[in-house]
């Protein structure tokens, strides 16, 4: 019973990181990194997503964060990111 609740409890944080992670680099990448040309590198992505992953492992003293929440809230970070720089090639320019 309280291994169910345990393992239920660890997914609602690591979905609620990842998904969380997501939605707020896509809405910092869209709108105050909008006119920041270093955001089209190619590696971008990547770079957040392992600085995620590092924030993510600092969080990971508290009991319901493990390694692999870390790992799930970096690539949410990073494809966050991603995202964020489609949308700002899809916006009209002022």
């Amino acid at each position: 019973m309280f291994e169910f609740i345990g393992n239920f409890l660890w997914l609602a944080i690591a979905g609620a990181g990842s998904v969380g992670g997501y939605i707020t680099m896509k809405r910092f990448v869209r709108g105050r990194l909008r006119f920041v040309d270093g955001v089209h590198r190619r590696g971008v992505p990547l770079v957040a997503g392992v600085a995620g992953l590092g924030v993510g492992l600092l969080a990971a003293i508290l009991p319901f964060v493990t390694p692999l929440t870390a790992v799930l809230f970096g690539i949410g970070v990073g494809t966050g990111v991603a995202a964020g720089r489609r949308e700002i090639k899809r916006l009209p320019s002022p």
